[in-house]
């Protein structure tokens, strides 16, 4: 029972995929979460090809829907007895023009990219604070630094990340809750592909999903405790 307990949101593909199965490969217990269930089964099975016995907790959940969400934490809590990390990686990212911008596109890029982590930060907060420890890893982009053109929303949704780690290192750390945000560039995932193609955005021009998760272990792990409270920029190529 002294293995840590992670959350790993959008666990299904992509930067949180590769970071699922680098946690259970450094003994993490690990949540495994996003919104299908093939996808997290497909993830599950990677790990325990890599890490057999690896202890796996696969949940179906969307983190727009905040009651799924706070489930989400209750539920490994109970399971396991404690939470160590929570890694915000869902997202979703809908190109649109600023004139194509309506209620319906505000409403869903914000509760999946910031109101459902904050549901889940604000949920995992009592057992940080109780245990003296924990960290939060929010993923947000560079594009919260200069937004991509048709990223309005998007990049305003994931700048609230950006605030929230400030948020939550200022009143966490005398708890010892660190808080990080990784900013990456352009990452060779699905939702990159649904935006850009290979003649626009070329391979060769993205980063990896495992080199996002890398930087994300080393702030678990400490390496980069210099940083905490801050937005860690991860340009593309």
């Amino acid at each position: 029972m002294d293995q840590p307990v992670s959350i790993v949101t959008g666990a299904g593909s992509g930067i949180g995929r590769a970071t699922a199965i680098m946690l259970a490969e450094r003994g993490h217990r690990v949540t495994l979460v996003g919104r299908t269930a093939l996808a997290l089964e497909e993830t599950a099975a990677l790990i325990r090809e890599r890490v057999p016995g690896a202890t796996l907790f696969p949940c179906v959940a969307d983190v727009c829907d905040l009651d799924r969400a706070a489930m989400v934490v209750d539920r490994t809590h109970a399971a396991w007895g404690r939470i160590d990390c929570l890694v915000n990686g869902a997202g979703s990212a809908p190109k649109a023009p600023i004139e194509a911008t309506d209620e319906e596109l505000l409403e869903t890029t914000f509760y999946v990219n910031a109101f459902g982590p904050a549901a889940l930060i604000a949920r995992c907060w009592p057992h940080f604070v109780q245990q003296k420890s924990g960290c939060i890893i929010n993923i947000s982009t560079m594009g919260a630094f200069d937004p991509f053109p048709g990223f309005f929303v998007y990049a305003a949704a994931k700048s609230a990340l950006d605030s929230f780690t400030r948020s939550a290192w200022r009143e966490g750390r005398r708890h010892g809750i660190r808080s990080f945000c990784i900013n990456p560039g352009a990452v060779e995932t699905r939702m990159l592909r649904q935006n850009w193609d290979e003649k626009i955005i070329p391979p060769a021009k993205t980063l990896q999903p495992e080199a996002i998760a890398t930087v994300i272990l080393d702030c678990i792990e400490g390496r980069r405790d210099a940083e905490a409270g801050k937005s860690i920029p991860v340009p593309s190529p």
